[in-house]
């Protein structure tokens, strides 16, 4: 097999300039729907509470966005197989700490002393990089179900099982569509895709209802969809329809920079899951456009990035990357404007979270490496994915 090292053109500075605009935007935006519950969480003392942290996560997670835009990212390949057993290793680890210390509350942070991890974003980096490196290695198998498409599904459900119980049952949900769709593309059967993917579906809705939390938030979902919630709101609607109520406050033009109404104690948490609503109210309908369109942009540079690499493992990786960040903007744009239940997924780069932020800027390097350069990995192979 022979390899060539050919660089044919700087990273893609059109993606560059994208992610420094939305990480910008969202500083910007995360300063102004947090300052009210700062100053409430210091007893008045600091509107800035959140901005600070978040501004740390953003100096580590740019920091190691450059680090892999210099490192070869064909290096990971000999990482991600051990990187997914580790993944494995401290979902389970959070989950046994939480039980042991009988803490009664979802076993979603591991605590490392100097840092806490969200265990769940490190286990969707692991698996990304995990199935690219699969489907390179099998690409010419997919097709076999037994040799070449069960394997990374019994996997996948091994990591899913670890995330739901914790409990963090939809952020489960969408790492398995991020793998079932990497699956698709690197070249699975269709068939196989949607047996799995019915029989995932009737596992998970019982599942999903187990716990009476998700059931009112459903129920609420449902009211909301068929107009029979009546007085409903406290009982499993209540952020929801604080949601709407901010999206409408902005109308087409916004309210202004800082002069959301709802973040002011209304809307819980508005600088975490739902700080898509505060942009709403804020920058109105053209401001959330905006954003929904950066997003878009970086989704159709990654597509773009993966079809002009002939590398099948910088291929994957890139639609794998892509993928999730669109996926998971689009999930929480939809629970935000209620076409969704709730469901906890932030919104990338803009929500406060440092793991996630951390961890998507680390993929968003990999995406900027990856376009640097046009790999062939065997003049003689005929694998293309399903774009």
């Amino acid at each position: 097999m022979n390899y060539l090292d050919i660089i044919t053109k700087k990273y893609d500075q059109w993606l560059l300039g994208l992610i420094i605009v939305l990480c910008g935007l969202g500083t910007v935006m995360l300063y102004s729907a947090s300052s009210s519950y700062s100053l409430h969480e210091t007893s008045g003392i600091s509107d800035t509470l959140f901005l600070r942290s978040h501004l740390k996560r953003l100096i580590v997670g740019i920091i190691i966005m450059f680090f892999f835009i210099i490192l070869d990212y064909r290096k990971l390949k000999i990482i991600a197989p051990y990187l997914m057993i580790g993944s494995i290793i401290l979902l389970l680890l959070t989950k046994a700490i939480y039980v042991i210390k009988g803490i009664d509350f979802p076993a979603r942070w591991l605590n490392l002393g100097i840092v806490n991890i969200q265990t769940s974003d490190l286990a969707r980096f692991s698996l990304i990089l995990y199935l690219a490196y699969y489907i390179d290695k099998k690409r010419d198998n997919l097709k076999d179900f037994y040799n070449g498409f069960i394997p990374p599904v019994i996997l996948m459900a091994c990591i899913l099982f670890t995330i739901v119980i914790q409990p963090d049952f939809s952020t489960a949900a969408v790492i398995g569509l991020i793998g079932i769709s990497m699956l698709f593309i690197g070249g699975a059967r269709l068939t196989h895709i949607t047996s799995t993917a019915i029989i995932a579906v009737i596992v998970m809705i019982p599942v999903m209802l187990m716990k009476s939390y998700r059931m009112k938030r459903v129920i609420y979902w449902l009211g909301s969809v068929f107009g029979f919630n009546g007085n409903s709101a406290q009982e499993g609607g209540y952020q929801a329809q604080q949601s709407l109520i901010s999206l409408g406050n902005g109308g087409i033009g916004g309210l202004g920079l800082g002069n959301s109404l709802e973040k002011n104690l209304f809307l819980p948490t508005p600088h975490t899951d739902f700080i898509f609503a505060i942009i709403g109210e804020e920058l109105g309908l053209w401001g959330a456009i905006s954003v929904i369109t950066i997003f878009l942009m970086i989704f159709q540079r990654g597509i773009k990035i993966a079809k002009e690499t002939s590398d099948p493992f910088g291929i994957m990786l890139t639609v794998g990357i892509s993928f999730s960040i669109i996926i998971y903007t689009f999930i929480n744009v939809a629970v935000v404007t209620g076409i969704f239940p709730v469901t906890g997924l932030p919104i990338p780069l803009i929500s406060h979270g440092g793991s996630s932020l951390v961890i998507n800027l680390a993929c968003m390097g990999i995406l900027l490496n990856i376009s640097q350069a046009k790999r062939s990995v065997n003049h003689n192979s005929s694998w293309r994915p399903n774009f």
